[in-house]
């Protein structure tokens, strides 16, 4: 299965509930910023990293927005199968099959997988969230109405990224490089959050030997 798969995925996932909403409702009136991944790149604000005070408890995720029954990290599992799992009580998901772009794995069965903060919640502490409020930190946190924001994957892929940014750790898949980039990317842009310059550089390069894709990234 190749990247072209996860990008169909992707789009799929745009009409992911957003606050009960659907994403692409909820997003109609949002700005949004329009640009190539490069442009994007030589837009965001280059800053030190700021780790005083973190702590992920200051990220209450995994929240049932819409109050249907299934928390973030199961809204995530079930816009982002390739094959539907089943549902039952308290949203449990039974079956189904999901694609891990970063390590280009097929999973069967949701035990297998981690919902990743594409930027992680250590990474966007560090590149402004220390100045949220706590609401839009848990915003942050549960963001559904971006189909890039949280992604499913392997749980061993995600444990190995951990909170590491571009500069050391890019997706072990040939073909996930760019679209990786891409996600990131768009995360920076839609929550404004800076990068450390090694961060910078290593977007950078990576973007010189990708296709220039256009992005609209909907602001938080």
């Amino acid at each position: 299965m190749t990247i072209k798969k996860r990008m169909l995925i992707c789009a799929l996932a745009a009409v992911a509930l957003a606050g009960g909403l659907p994403a692409a409702a909820a997003q109609a009136d949002d700005p949004a910023r329009v640009g190539s991944v490069r442009e994007l790149i030589a837009e965001l604000p280059v800053a030190d990293e700021v780790r005083d005070g973190y702590e992920r408890s200051k990220f209450r995720h995994w929240i049932d927005a819409d109050k249907d029954g299934c928390n973030t990290r199961m809204e995530v599992l079930k816009e982002e199968a390739v094959e539907a799992p089943t549902q039952g009580v308290n949203c449990a998901l039974g079956g189904g099959q999901w694609f891990s772009y970063y390590d280009d794995v097929l999973v069967s069965g949701a035990s297998g997988l981690d919902i990743d903060h594409m930027v992680p919640l250590a990474e966007s502490w560090d590149s402004g969230a220390y100045d949220w409020t706590p609401e839009r930190r848990q915003a942050y946190a549960n963001d559904l109405g971006w189909s890039r924001s949280l992604v499913a994957v392997t749980a061993r892929t995600n444990r190995q990224k951990a909170d590491q940014d571009p500069s050391t750790w890019m997706p072990p898949a040939d073909d996930a490089l760019c679209h990786y980039v891409a996600d990131w990317v768009s995360v920076k842009t839609r929550w404004q959050l800076s990068v450390d310059p090694a961060e910078l550089q290593a977007l950078q390069q990576a973007a010189a030997a990708c296709p220039d894709e256009e992005l609209a990234v909907p602001l938080a």
